[in-house]
Formats: structure tokens, C-alpha cells, sequence
């Protein structure tokens, strides 16, 4: 539990963290944010890369959960259905609160735990505190000024990460 906005590790989407990689490093529950990680803020519904991308992970034996900010809870509750998987809405990241409440209604610790998200000041340093590992990625699109100029600034906790945006670990789960 360290208070730090640098990830653990960095990919450019959440369909290139492949469930093998998750394995290797015994992560068997994985947080996902919703805006502008799983889907942009606008997207109605997730992709069907995403819809793949789950169904793979929960073949490989990982269970998902969204935890999102947003209290748009019927957003984050279709998203959950279309993904058939539970979520919670209002997390409050940075705080830990909403990821460590996240893993112990799951029944997970925080060791066998990750959160995927778009945002080093508020993911990244949530999954860090709750003691979970922080897998950043690039966000889905820029909807706005504001957030491509905090984007910017997150610039230098993603280059610091253990894998620096490397992608080819491998897709089968083992």
C-alpha cells in the first residue's frame, strides 16, 4: 500500500491485458473502470472486442468487476450486464474505499487482486493505496480539452511503470 500514482504495468487497451498475463502473475480478481477504459464516455454499450476480451478472461478463471466513479448507475449497471459482471457505482477513486470494498465483497485480497484504468490520479493511485496491482491504459478517446491536457500531465507515471506500454505477452492462459 504506497501512495503513488505510477502503474504497475501500462498497455494501449484493455484487450491487449491478456488473461495469461494475469495468471502469471496470480491476479484471479480484476477491477475494471468504466469510462473511458472499458468504453469512451459517450459509447452506449461495450464493444464486441470487450465482450471478447471478458469472456476470455472469465474462461481463464478471472473474475471482473466494474468499479466505477460515476454515479450514473444505470450506465455502470447495463455495462455490467452486457459484460455479465457485478459493479459499483460511486468508488470515489483516489480513495481506496471503493476497490478495497470492491474485493472483499468478492471475497479477494488485495495480492491475487488488479484494477485496470485510464487515469494515474485517480486509478492508479487507488489500486496502489488499496495495496492491488495498477495496470493504466490509454483512454478509449479524448472527449474533452480538460482531460487530454490531465492526460498529458499523467505523461510521466506511465513512462516510470514496469513495462512502459510493451505489448506480446501472451494471450493463452495457463
Amino acid at each position: 500500500m504506497s501512495f503513488s500514482f505510477v502503474p504497475d504495468y501500462s498497455f494501449r487497451g484493455i484487450t491487449d491485458v491478456s488473461a495469461g498475463f494475469l495468471k502469471r502473475l496470480g491476479i484471479r480478481f480484476l477491477m475494471l473502470d468504466l469510462d473511458n477504459t472499458i468504453a469512451a464516455y459517450d459509447e452506449p454499450s461495450p464493444a464486441e472486442s470487450v465482450k471478447q476480451w471478458v469472456a476470455e478472461a472469465k474462461g481463464c478463471g478471472i473474475c471482473l468487476f466494474i468499479v466505477s466513479n460515476s454515479v450514473r448507475q444505470e450506465r455502470v449497471e447495463a455495462f455490467g450486464e452486457a459484460l455479465g459482471v457485478d459493479s459499483a457505482t460511486g468508488a470515489r477513486k483516489p480513495s481506496p474505499k471503493g476497490v478495497i470494498q470492491a474485493m472483499e465483497t468478492a471475497g479477494f485480497t488485495a495480492s491475487e487482486s488488479a484494477l485496470i484504468g485510464d487515469q494515474a490520479y485517480t486509478d492508479m493511485l487507488a489500486a496502489n493505496l488499496a495495496g492491488a496491482l495498477s495496470i493504466i491504459v490509454r483512454p478509449r478517446r479524448f472527449t474533452n480539452p480538460f482531460l487530454a491536457v490531465r492526460y498529458a500531465l499523467e505523461t510521466p507515471f506511465r513512462a516510470m511503470c514496469r513495462n512502459k506500454g510493451a505489448i506480446g505477452f501472451d494471450k493463452v492462459c495457463s
